[in-house]
């Protein structure tokens, strides 16, 4: 494990969530007040988000799955305050549940109207919540070509995260509407195989040449050398209103991302894989989540999503065992196994006589299940 038995390597989180009113359950255009509300009790880890219906909550670097999970309660306490004192409540889910009334209201930010004015309607309805992993990496390098290696799992990461069932008040019969919508974009979803860190870059430039990318320092596929940050930053995920769902999510990833590590110091320069299958494999994952079936972007074969949590597992188990995770992670597939993911809850509180508003209100209980100041 290249040494980093002993060590491993600081991870965060960063959270990304809807503002709701708790009248009619739509989403609420207060970005702006909840995050100056929130940063008294917290700073700048709640910030605004790509429109203002929504904010988003980041962990400082934590050693561990302990430490993760007490800031990500610090955190999401001080946001969900911070709404409640608006009149609002916080909601985590991958997609509004009863959509947005009006075409979504931008955040304040220069790159996000940059974004607008490149990709026009295709914006029209882009409010999605997501969940981003980050595991400290700061040899760039190095990050690339673990990432290479990681490709292939994205598609499951999608699988066990799913929790966007809904989409303008409707089943849509995916589990996680949130990564269809990101998939009409050509800079989102799974990078491309790298050769290097120039390699990556040159790649980068070239889609931002060609106006599918905003900027080439600043990608946004769903793995990346963080910009800002010495971090690899995992981002296929839709946020989860369970707290302990993400701290274990979490640990997989970064037990994922160490295990990579030692494979590129080794010389392995990962599956190279293909573009199709890998992108058939993130829309397999995207409708039938878990338990559903899913392809495998390494064989092509179509197996359940349990059975390719379970070979995941295995691969990166010396890990998780190293770093006291096991336990952690042992314990999320068996939620799983017992309730399924985001996606079932949603749609077995949508089966009440509240319907979609039901789904909602067991959302914000959900993502409430901290101790608010």
């Amino acid at each position: 494990m290249n040494g980093w038995e002993n060590n491993a390597p600081t991870l965060g989180v960063e959270e990304e969530y809807f503002l709701v009113h708790p009248g009619t359950r739509g989403v609420e255009p207060a970005g702006a007040q909840v995050v100056a509300r929130a940063s008294a009790m917290v700073g700048d880890l709640v910030s605004g988000e790509f429109t203002e219906y929504q904010i988003e909550g980041k962990t400082p670097p934590c050693a561990g799955t302990e430490e993760l999970r007490k800031e990500l309660h610090r955190v999401r306490a001080a946001a969900v305050a911070a709404a409640r004192a608006e009149g609002l409540r916080l909601c985590a889910s991958g997609t509004p549940v009863l959509g947005v009334s009006r075409r979504a209201d931008i955040g304040d930010h220069p790159r996000y109207r940059a974004g607008a004015d490149q990709y026009r309607a295709m914006l029209d309805d882009f409010a999605i919540s997501a969940l981003h992993v980050h595991v400290h990496l700061p040899d760039k390098e190095l990050a690339v070509l673990v990432g290479n290696h990681l490709r292939p799992w994205l598609p499951l990461l999608v699988a066990l995260s799913a929790n966007s069932p809904f989409h303008e008040g409707h089943d849509t019969g995916y589990a996680s509407w949130r990564s269809v919508i990101r998939s009409r974009f050509p800079c989102l979803g799974p990078p491309p195989y790298a050769e290097s860190l120039d390699h990556h870059e040159r790649l980068a430039a070239a889609m931002a040449e060609s106006e599918a990318m905003l900027e080439p320092g600043m990608p946004f596929w769903d793995l990346r050398p963080n910009p800002r940050l010495p971090t690899l930053e995992v981002r296929s995920m839709d946020v989860l209103a369970d707290i302990d769902d993400t701290v274990a999510l979490a640990a997989l990833i970064r037990a994922l991302v160490v295990t990579a590590a030692g494979q590129v110091v080794r010389g392995d320069p990962g599956p190279r894989g293909c573009a199709e299958l890998l992108r058939a494999a993130y829309w397999r994952a995207a409708r039938d989540g878990w338990p559903g079936s899913g392809v495998d972007a390494l064989t092509g074969r179509v197996l359940p999503a349990p059975e390719q949590a379970e070979r995941l597992v295995r691969h990166v188990r010396p890990v998780l065992e190293a770093y006291g995770d096991m336990g952690e992670v042992s314990a999320f597939l068996r939620r799983l196994a017992a309730r399924g993911t985001g996606a079932e809850r949603q749609r077995a509180w949508a089966r009440g006589e509240a319907g979609p508003a039901g789904v909602v209100d067991a959302l914000v209980r959900a993502t409430d299940c901290v101790s608010v100041p």
